[in-house]
């Protein structure tokens, strides 16, 4: 048998595949199935195996949802709607792992106060490393980089 780590996180997803298992949740099992193998695949790369922390964990499931969304339109854009509604579904299920994403105005919100902070509007588009390393401890894993990525821009005339 499966020898459980001491993350709750990994535990709480292993459990949650469990009972979609005995509930006969298809979608819901094998999603979970592919987010606890990518887990694992995560803690054998690198030199040496090692556990995963909760924090990681949600950072290989935004990672996975990630690729979710990001099929989903592909789909949608090729017209296989039905691939599309499975990935969306997927991408659904992972994000009951996930933190609270941010709204759009919260996201406005914080890169207005990033850009005060460091100074660099004046600094215009060369300042959007500066406002993005700011920032990203703040929206990690709570907003899809791009869309934050694109707002600093907005912001900065870029």
């Amino acid at each position: 048998m499966l020898v459980m780590s001491n993350s709750g996180m990994k535990q709480r997803l292993h459990d949650d595949m469990t009972a979609a298992l005995k509930a006969r949740d298809e979608i819901r099992k094998s999603t979970l199935r592919m987010a606890l193998t990518a887990v694992t695949k995560a803690e054998v790369a690198g030199k040496e195996a090692r556990e995963l922390s909760d924090a990681e964990v949600v950072d290989v499931l935004s990672s996975e949802a990630k690729k979710r969304r990001e099929s989903v339109v592909a789909y949608r854009d090729a017209g296989r709607d039905e691939l599309a509604d499975k990935e969306q579904a997927e991408a659904d299920i992972l994000a009951e792992y996930l933190p609270e994403q941010l709204s759009q105005e919260e996201i406005v919100a914080l890169v207005t106060e990033a850009v005060a902070a460091t100074g660099a509007a004046e600094l215009g588009p060369r300042g959007i490393g500066k406002v993005m390393g700011a920032l990203q401890p703040k929206v990690k894993g709570k907003a899809d980089g791009a869309v934050v990525s694109a707002e600093v821009k907005r912001q900065l005339g870029a």
